[in-house]
């Protein structure tokens, strides 16, 4: 039996954010039964955390895709933490987890009802136009950028964004990028910037709302804007806020979580 919940992430209520799954595990399953418990939750991401020895609020932690493990997740990360301070560590204000797949020490601390996760950035790099780009997503960007990941499409407007239905079978070709991110800046006085996150070749479409996409697009904005506090709208259906923060080579991202489900899985 393995404990199990779903948490909403950067929402303010149920049915907003992104749902992540967490399942607290006192010992690491098999790879095979992970990605397994991963594809029968079919959310983007399941996180799956085991406690790190005697050391207080530290984890270890992985992500699991309905297609494979991934090296890095935001909003699971925020939806590990939300659970286990409300379950495990009532006490605590500060969780460590130790991204096992990447390497990363990852930090979430939390103040009342908002958690700050403080991530490594990864700045994005110019990158070529490319004709399969355009008919994708519909639309031509401004600017194309990369990282050793992702591919970033800059608009010129938030209504292409927002209105933006992509082609995933397209996208699921590219020669490059795991993900594509587009965005723009945010013509709501009440956010600087917008984006969606497309991520087919991990066997989601859309990503409701995406962490890991803003050490990226934080350094990019943040930069062009001349201001390191942003506050970014993800334009996905479900939608969701982030209120972010470039401090030297590291991103903070803050946000809300709210408890949709606890169980238990037998397997």
């Amino acid at each position: 039996m393995i404990r199990y919940y779903v948490a909403d992430a950067f929402a303010d209520r149920v049915f907003e954010g992104n749902p992540g799954g967490v399942c607290v595990l006192d010992q690491w399953l098999p790879d095979t039964v992970m990605q397994q418990i991963a594809i029968e939750n079919n959310l983007s991401e399941t996180g799956f955390v085991v406690k790190t020895g005697d050391n207080p609020c530290r984890y270890a932690l992985r992500w699991f895709t309905p297609a494979d493990e991934i090296d890095l997740c935001g909003h699971c990360t925020l939806a590990a933490a939300y659970v286990l301070f409300r379950f495990y560590e009532p006490g605590a204000d500060t969780i460590h987890f130790d991204a096992l797949r990447c390497g990363h020490h990852l930090v979430v601390t939390r103040d009342g009802d908002l958690m700050t996760m403080d991530f490594p950035a990864v700045p994005p790099e110019p990158y070529a136009y490319a004709d399969y780009m355009g008919a994708a997503l519909g639309a031509v960007p401004s600017e194309v950028l990369r990282t050793a990941r992702d591919l970033m499409l800059v608009y010129d407007s938030d209504e292409i964004i927002r209105d933006m239905q992509p082609d995933f079978g397209l996208i699921r070709a590219f020669p490059v990028g795991l993900s594509v991110y587009v965005t723009a800046r945010s013509s709501d006085p009440r956010f600087d910037i917008v984006a969606r996150a497309f991520w087919p070749k991990m066997n989601i479409n859309e990503d409701p709302v995406c962490g890991s996409m803003h050490t990226t697009l934080v350094p990019y904005w943040s930069r062009l804007l001349g201001k390191a506090k942003l506050v970014s709208r993800e334009l996905s259906p479900r939608g969701g806020t982030l209120y972010c923060e470039q401090a030297g080579d590291r991103v903070r991202i803050s946000g809300s979580c709210r408890l949709y489900l606890s169980g238990e899985i037998f397997v």
